[in-house]
């Protein structure tokens, strides 16, 4: 059983839902990076997003571009990535580490040693935002050999024939992106959300987690209600990108600690 199930397992017994948090590689620097990565689990992270700093990140909205600029002025690319998550590692074999990343970097070293080096890793899974599904099939049978889950975006324009399409290769959780349009775009639509969520269940047992457009302790708690995972990236990056150095990780601690509470209340009396 991967790690990313046992959670969702685990929280679901308990009737709790997922904290997922996203930070890009890198940004502020390799270093601080994975004392941030050591301070999300300290505050309630289930499992944590690492984004791979990409020069065209098309699905990110400037918060999350700026990250990627700023990585990549420190040298982070792939292969440092996988390099902060070993780093991270040394002190954590528990939280599941999903690499959210584009599709060039990864064909640019080889997909097979790509995998290879996730898998040594310890990855948990990938979502690699520009690969369609129709061009998948080899790259999710290669993770499934090693372990790692496959775990697709489906958007609100998603058409329930592509939906079935893409839960047929998905593995431990469906990620929906709340939004039309980049990360950090808008407010959510907690309606629309909540309907296009309860659509997709229809074809799929997997959890579903929301993400894009979560910037609050209230619209994590709307957003909990709804699905088994609350997804929070533009909104940690900005803390990341305005904090002083000095400042940095009490700030991200308690952006953290108010989101994890707002879920735990929706947990209590929902």
């Amino acid at each position: 059983m991967s790690k990313i199930k046992s959670v969702f397992d685990s929280l679901l017994k308990s009737q709790a839902k997922a904290l997922i948090p996203f930070v890009t590689a890198g940004d502020p620097n390799p270093e601080m990076t994975v004392k941030i990565l050591h301070a999300l689990v300290d505050t309630g992270a289930d499992m944590i997003e690492v984004g791979i700093p990409f020069t065209d990140p098309m699905a990110d909205g400037p918060v999350i571009q700026r990250a990627s600029e700023r990585a990549i002025a420190n040298n982070v690319g792939i292969k440092r990535t996988i390099e902060i998550v070993k780093e991270f590692r040394k002190k954590n074999s528990h939280t599941p580490i999903i690499l959210m990343g584009y599709a060039n970097p990864m064909e640019a070293i080889g997909i097979d040693l790509f995998i290879e080096l996730i898998h040594e890793a310890d990855v948990d899974g990938v979502i690699t935002v520009d690969y369609p599904p129709e061009e998948s099939k080899e790259f999710v049978e290669k993770l499934k050999s090693k372990g790692i889950d496959s775990i697709f975006l489906l958007s609100p324009t998603t058409e329930d024939k592509r939906i079935k399409l893409i839960i047929e290769q998905a593995t431990g959780f469906i990620y929906y992106v709340s939004l039309k349009g980049v990360t950090g775009s808008a407010n959510i639509d907690i309606e629309q959300v909540t309907e296009r969520v309860q659509n997709i269940k229809k074809y799929t047992k997997l959890p579903i987690g929301v993400g894009f457009g979560v910037r609050d302790a209230n619209t994590a708690k709307e957003v909990a209600l709804i699905s088994d995972a609350v997804v929070i990236g533009s909104r940690i990056v900005q803390e990341i990108e305005n904090s002083p150095p000095s400042e940095m990780i009490e700030k991200i601690k308690a952006l953290m600690m108010d989101m994890k509470k707002a879920i735990e209340k929706q947990e209590m009396t929902g």
